[in-house]
């Protein structure tokens, strides 16, 4: 039979990547990810009916990220107990990402239940024992390692450059009396980003399913970022407030400890209290300090020269609620990091409660804001919020800072493929709305003379 490739997910979205390629002796499944949005996207968090589990002989997962790792527990739960196998970062950081999830999950079905009582009551997709039966499955694979996943089916792991342990991977097919070589690039890393090593191209591939999130422009150039994040650090301590900080758990936040070090160290401010309040950025702090060796040259060294962890001697984490309501009688100046990173719940609302008001307090925006969030009103300037049923002034200041994503933005996307175009692979682009697939993909068939394929979610490609 035919080399058949399946998606499952990120096929005209950014949520939900998840693929299976099927051969006549083995079905492997890469990534299974979290679909995230509102309404019609949370009911798709499940598995599909094409897809069953027990005849799955392997996953293979590129990285921890929910929206890759997020709707593994639900094949536990449905009895499935082949090996998972990723790098050994990645399964640290995907069994916190899952976790997580889980909590959440059954914290939301208790308030939902306790709400309606009327009616039928709500249940987690999953729950912690579906994720620790997942999290026995995984199986650690270094980067280079060539590995038989299942018969007739080898993978190697490459470094991504898009968070701690992320990998593009490349399956090697037997089939039939031939090989193919389908490579997957997982969410791709900019390049010369702090702390994490540049993404490692593969040079031969029958066929490339691509990422294409930012496939339609760059982002603005690192140094500028990094030179208006310290502008606005300096303010920060020069006015004697709170600068606050609505994060993304993994990644963000070990990017911004990293820079604030590098400051601390060059003098460009003098030492101040930094805060760590979100428990799941604590544990995945701990986890990438567990990796250094990972860490890119630059990184490598600072640290020769003394470790950053001592210029960070000045960060304390505030693991429990008690620790988080201490902050509040905590002078300035002052750093705190807490979730959630869209202000959509988390520490950082009590945080926001506390100080918006405040002209010397400062917040400071890294990342997407969802439509409606707390987030984008602060970032489009609204003067007026309500937050836990009491309206509040914002005479704080709000700064936006959007240089510091961990995708590749077009150029860095053209660069990685450029390694396999000699080939002349197929190529299907996904995990990119239109926006973003359909000027990458003109721009591969302009530049290479190869017309890239665009999946819709539950698509069936032959080899």
């Amino acid at each position: 039979m035919p080399i058949k490739l399946t998606f499952f997910g990120a096929a005209g979205g950014v949520t939900g990547s998840s693929y299976l390629v099927q051969t006549s002796r083995a079905r492997v499944l890469i990534d299974f990810g979290m679909f995230q949005g509102r309404g019609e996207k949370e009911d798709m968090n499940k598995v599909p009916a094409a897809l069953d589990p027990l005849k799955i002989d392997a996953v293979v997962l590129t990285h921890g990220h929910l929206d890759h790792c997020g709707r593994l527990p639900l094949l536990a739960k449905a009895g499935y107990r082949g090996a998972i196998f990723t790098t050994e970062p990645t399964i640290q950081l995907a069994s916190l990402v899952m976790r997580d999830s889980a909590h959440l999950q059954e914290v939301e079905a208790e308030r939902y239940n306790r709400k309606h009582p009327e009616k039928k009551p709500s249940e987690p997709i999953y729950n912690a024992k579906n994720v620790d039966e997942l999290i026995a499955l995984f199986k650690p694979v270094n980067y280079y390692q060539r590995v038989e996943v299942a018969p007739g089916i080898r993978a190697q792991f490459v470094e991504a450059g898009h968070m701690l342990g992320s990998a593009s991977i490349r399956l090697t097919v037997e089939e039939g009396g031939k090989t193919k070589n389908i490579v997957f690039s997982g969410d791709i890393g900019p390049k010369g980003a702090p702390i994490l090593k540049d993404s490692v191209g593969f040079h031969q591939a029958d066929f490339v399913v691509m990422e294409s999130t930012y496939g339609d422009r760059d982002h603005k150039p690192l140094a500028e970022t990094v030179t208006e994040f310290e502008g606005i650090v300096k303010c920060a301590v020069a006015s004697k407030g709170k600068l606050l900080v609505p994060v993304f758990a993994i990644g963000r936040t070990q990017l911004l400890l990293y820079l604030l070090a590098q400051m601390f160290r060059n003098r460009t401010v003098p030492k101040f209290p930094i805060f760590l309040d979100s428990p799941m950025a604590i544990e995945a702090t701990k986890i990438y300090w567990e990796h250094m060796n990972l860490f890119d040259e630059d990184f490598q060294a600072l640290s020769r020269e003394r470790p950053l962890t001592q210029d960070l001697n000045t960060l304390k984490a505030t693991p429990t609620a008690q620790d988080s309501m201490a902050l509040n009688d905590q002078p300035g100046p002052a750093l705190i990091m807490a979730g959630a990173g869209m202000c959509t719940g988390g520490r950082i609302m009590h945080h926001l409660r506390h100080n918006l008001s405040k002209p010397e307090a400062c917040v400071l925006i890294v990342g997407y804001q969802g439509e409606g969030s707390l987030g984008r009103r602060l970032v489009d300037g609204e003067k007026e919020v309500t937050m836990f049923g009491e309206k509040i002034q914002v005479k704080a200041t709000i700064h936006t800072l959007g240089g510091f994503s961990a995708h590749a933005g077009q150029t860095d996307l053209m660069d990685w493929f450029s390694y396999l175009a000699a080939a002349h692979p197929r190529v299907a682009l996904t995990h990119g709305e239109d926006r973003g697939r359909l000027p990458l993909s003109k721009l591969i068939q302009g530049r290479y003379g190869i017309k890239t394929l665009l999946p819709q979610l539950g698509e069936t490609i032959e080899l």
